[in-house]
């Protein structure tokens, strides 16, 4: 279940490898997963508890915080055939937003919720879309910040945290957008452009590359 992680995820490790990989700003070091790291990441957690899973693909699929990924219901999944989008009625302040996603975590979140439904749990639209094993609610953004700490362990990763994924989900859509700042800080949810500018240090890099290779093809 869940195998598309290797077609979305797994690309970008990919893409770093070849030297297409976020930089490191002066603001941000060492926050971001190194292609090895992400491919390792990836692997140790298709072998995860599925609500760990499905935490770990939201945050490197959305960039969600860890706990507006605790706080979502299975009604703030919705879209068409054409478009996927996550309701955050709950992010950071306590704004709302909408955080659009691509085609490979819509197949992954439409496999979880078959999931639960095998289960017994309750998919309805106030329903946990993370549910917690020991209150019967919705997992605890402590709960999946400890699944992390176990999934970072089993992958060799150390120095960083739940909330590096967040970060390294910036930076590659910084790139996969052609640099778009403001459709980040859209995903992201900053109220000031100025907190998203971090991630325009990504730039820096691709341009020192590129005069580097200057007249060289």
């Amino acid at each position: 279940m869940m195998n598309s992680t290797k077609g979305g995820f797994r690309e970008l490790a990919l893409r770093c490898s070849r030297g297409e990989r976020p930089g490191r700003s002066v603001g941000t070091p060492g926050k971001f997963l190194s292609p090895a790291e992400l491919d390792r990441l990836i692997k140790v957690s298709a072998l995860a508890p599925m609500r760990e899973r499905v935490a770990i693909h939201l945050a490197l699929g959305t960039g969600l915080r860890v706990g507006e990924i605790s706080r979502l219901c299975c009604g703030d999944i919705t879209g068409t055939d054409e478009w996927s989008v996550l309701k955050v009625t709950q992010g950071k302040g306590g704004k709302a937003r909408m955080v659009w996603f691509n085609g490979d975590l819509k197949k992954q979140l439409a496999q979880y919720l078959d999931w639960k439904r095998q289960q017994g749990e309750g998919t309805a639209p106030g329903d946990p879309l993370i549910k917690s094993l020991v209150s019967g609610g919705a997992a605890a953004k402590r709960t999946l910040q400890r699944a992390w700490s176990r999934l970072a362990q089993r992958a060799g990763i150390t120095g960083h945290s739940f909330h590096h994924l967040r970060h390294t989900y910036a930076s590659h859509l910084y790139r996969a957008s052609n640099y778009n700042l403001r459709l980040v800080q859209k995903q992201l949810g900053h109220a000031n452009i100025k907190t998203t500018q971090i991630y325009a240090d990504v730039f820096d890099e691709d341009l020192k590359n590129a005069l580097e290779k200057l007249y060289q093809y």
